[in-house]
């Protein structure tokens, strides 16, 4: 699509830095020589009051997938609850998968019980805190509320590089030692604050269709790369969080990166294309990530439905009893202890205890742990809707750069 659109959006340019590479860093005479001398910084052209050069073919592929992915959100309807929960983590282990970072829906689940847990698992259980927060921030996105997913993300394990911008020179690439050589280097950090304050401003706009809008604001955020690490996953935060504030989506979390798990080399040329100044190509992967994405939920979906509609055979208490309840709670959080129990359905621990038996008797829910205490169970029906999810995401994969 690309071929056929004259593009009018400026490209990235680029200034001249001085550079010395740092003291105290280990690296032979070689490496120190090589990152000696100035660097090429990107400077990031303002966009706020750019106009957005759509082709009608272009602008038609935006609005199939915005009408698809407003016609899913529309579906769900009395269901919204457990399918927003597993859709919105859904998206954040996807995301989290483009930078390499990947566990199971088992690991994922139990990470979420578990706060003093490490390991990648605990890293997409923060990405999805990152995005109920941006989705929390959507109302009113504002550098503030950036600041915060990426908080959010990263949380207490970020120490100095959370609570604010970056205050040093980051690149994309090459060696830890230096930008020199680097795929692309990002503005220097003294020009952050500027090009997020003009990224919001383009943000507020309402003259552009909702979905290439968040494509062409999350490329520029990416563009920008305002935090020393983290950008990709908060920045696809802040795309779900200016769908949410454009209303395309109204309850649950589309997962996009699900869609562009399916090719992430592509992905990352159409950053690259955005830099050198043609849009098409990145509203292109947003917009049939998008489709990609409705399609895989709406399996998903199915999944999770017809397991539920199983155990109405297999469980054998009345209806009403806490045992059904765990059941619903099960599509939210595929794997339970006493305490997420007991604080979800308002019951005590020993009756979270026997309430919880039935459904170990029939195989809906099975033992982790092997404890007497501390015990948590896992739903293995849901855990394995969840990785064929995850499976069918990552088919035609690229290895993320």
């Amino acid at each position: 699509m690309s071929d056929v659109m004259p593009v009018s959006w400026p490209a990235v340019e680029y200034e001249t830095v001085d550079w010395q590479p740092r003291y105290g860093v280990q690296m032979s005479r070689t490496a120190w020589r090589r990152h000696l001398g100035p660097y090429k910084a990107a400077l990031v052209p303002q966009i706020a009051d750019r106009d957005v050069p759509l082709t009608p073919e272009l602008a038609a592929l935006a609005a199939d997938a915005s009408a698809e992915i407003a016609r899913f959100d529309s579906e769900l309807g009395p269901e919204i609850a457990p399918f927003s929960a597993v859709l919105l983590r859904s998206e954040s282990a996807a995301s989290s998968r483009i930078e390499n970072l990947t566990a199971s829906a088992r690991a994922i689940a139990e990470a979420e019980l578990q706060p003093a847990s490490t390991g990648n698992a605990s890293l997409i259980v923060a990405n999805t805190q990152a995005m109920e927060a941006a989705i929390a921030l959507a109302d009113d996105i504002n550098p503030q509320a950036i600041i915060a997913m990426h908080d959010a993300l990263l949380g207490p394990g970020g120490l100095d590089i959370t609570g604010q911008f970056r205050d040093r020179q980051v690149w994309i690439g090459g060696s830890d030692f230096g930008p020199h050589g680097a795929m692309f280097v990002p503005p220097r950090h003294q020009l952050v604050g500027a090009a997020i304050d003009d990224l919001i401003t383009f943000i507020d706009r309402d003259d552009i269709p909702v979905l290439a809008h968040a494509a062409l604001a999350h490329a520029q955020f990416e563009t920008i790369h305002p935090f020393r690490d983290g950008n990709g996953r908060t920045g696809r935060a802040l795309l779900h969080a200016q769908l949410r504030h454009k209303r395309l989506t109204r309850a649950v979390t589309v997962p996009v990166s699900a869609g562009l798990l399916t090719n992430t080399d592509a992905y990352f040329e159409a950053l690259s294309a955005f830099r050198n100044g043609d849009i098409a190509p990145i509203v292109t992967q947003v917009a049939s990530a998008s489709l990609l994405a409705v399609e895989n939920g709406r399996e998903l979906v199915g999944d999770l439905r017809e397991i539920r509609a199983s155990w109405e055979d297999q469980i054998k208490v009345r209806r009403g009893a806490a045992s059904w309840k765990i059941a619903d709670l099960l599509l939210q959080h595929p794997v339970v202890n006493r305490q997420l129990i007991s604080s979800s359905l308002d019951i005590s621990g020993e009756n979270a205890n026997r309430a919880v038996r039935p459904l170990l008797e029939v195989g809906v829910l099975a033992e982790i742990t092997g404890k007497g205490r501390n015990q948590m169970w896992r739903a293995p029906q849901v855990l394995d809707a969840l990785d064929r999810f995850a499976a069918r995401a990552g088919r035609r994969s690229r290895s993320a750069r």
